[in-house]
């Protein structure tokens, strides 16, 4: 990632059905809906918690990486 770049799923708009239910649980408001398609229209607030992601019946939204945080007694 380059300096200034956010971190935020991506949306499949073939697949995007424009149901809006990833819009209603997105934590921070940062997807909204847009010509009958979820956008990022936010990113720069987006916490990448994947409940998009989880929530969507589509497959429409994808992380590109998963975070996983690790016990310190795990290191």
């Amino acid at each position: 990632m380059s300096p200034g770049d956010t971190m935020a799923p991506e949306i499949d708009r073939e697949l995007c059905m424009g149901c809006g239910d990833c819009v209603a649980v997105c934590p921070v408001g940062a997807l909204t809906l847009e010509n009958g398609h979820a956008v990022m229209a936010h990113a720069e607030d987006c916490q990448y918690c994947g409940d998009c992601e989880e929530l969507c019946p589509y497959g429409a939204i994808a992380r590109a990486f998963e975070i996983v945080l690790l016990d310190n007694e795990d290191s």
